[in-house]
């Protein structure tokens, strides 16, 4: 349905030019070691992911943003509808961005290539 747009590439972490593959080279996100290893190319339109030696430095300000965004949602879930304390919520905070971290950190590394890279359909 979304397949060709931004949002496709970035929520399945696939190639932001075909959409073929995964620019990730294992698809285990809780595995330490594996969490944001990338393949260097695609095997199917051969696009280079690390455009430049520390690329995805600034996906570490995306990061920041998405991780942000998850405090708040949490806190507000957490305050306002189920009636947690502050420390109860800010408990919450801290544990959901512990459990979502490998999930934050390959979001904002597909947020952050897909700035750079449009989608092709001949691709």
């Amino acid at each position: 349905m979304f397949k060709g747009s931004k949002l496709y590439s970035i929520i399945t972490g696939s190639c932001p030019v075909c959409q073929k593959e995964s620019i990730y080279a294992n698809g285990q996100l809780y595995k330490p070691s594996e969490t944001i290893k990338m393949k260097e190319r695609c095997t199917y339109c051969n696009t280079k992911y690390k455009i430049e030696p520390s690329f995805f430095f600034g996906a570490m300000f995306v990061s920041y943003g998405v991780g942000v965004a998850i405090a708040i949602a949490v806190f507000i879930l957490a305050y306002f509808f189920l009636g947690f304390s502050r420390l109860q919520s800010f408990f919450a905070i801290a544990g959901s961005l512990f459990i979502l971290l490998p999930v934050i950190l390959r979001l904002s590394r597909s947020i952050w290539i897909n700035m750079f890279f449009k989608f092709d359909k001949n691709a």
